[in-house]
């Protein structure tokens, strides 16, 4: 797998974890919610970064309160059909406020990287096919959004609407 951060491809400085691996003392891990909910007081107190990975039935919620202590909220795309991270990486940029990284991990495909940029997802773990040629294109698809988002772009209706208020004035 690569993984592309902020429209770069990048080294992976982060270990996921099982469930059963050991613990390193140190490094950016990334752990389960399960393993989270088990040894919270130990992962946090640890040397390194931490990161929490969801599935797909896993809403962001329940960590909301430790938002502030992580590093990292990796969220599962198990098939293309479950789409419900893009609801979760909306509501950890929007609602929780959150400012670390949101990855997209799992069944990650390269038609969904433009939806994926604009609801708050800043990391994609993909296929080793995927070129940066490649996602360069499937993100420059689109030029204009009807939907508002967490990339904050200009929607469609507002630009019409600037630009009719504009034409007004110079009548």
């Amino acid at each position: 797998m690569q993984l592309i951060k902020n429209g770069s491809f990048v080294q992976d400085e982060w270990t996921t974890l099982a469930d059963d691996e050991a613990l390193p003392a140190s490094g950016p891990v990334i752990v389960s919610l399960e393993r989270f909910n088990t040894e919270q007081n130990l992962l946090l107190a640890r040397e390194g970064k931490l990161g929490i990975r969801l599935k797909s039935g896993q809403e962001p919620t329940p960590i909301a309160p430790y938002l502030d202590r992580l590093a990292l909220v990796a969220l599962e795309f198990p098939t293309y059909r479950n789409g419900r991270a893009y609801s979760y990486a909306r509501m950890l940029r929007d609602r929780f406020g959150f400012k670390g990284e949101v990855r997209a991990v799992g069944g990650v495909l390269r038609d969904q990287f433009f939806y994926m940029s604009r609801v708050g997802f800043d990391a994609l773990e993909v296929d080793d096919n995927i070129t940066p040629e490649a996602y360069a294109d499937a993100v420059s698809t689109f030029t204009e959004v009807y939907q508002p988002s967490a990339d904050g772009r200009e929607r469609v209706m507002s630009l019409r609407q600037r630009l009719a208020a504009k034409a007004g004035q110079h009548a």
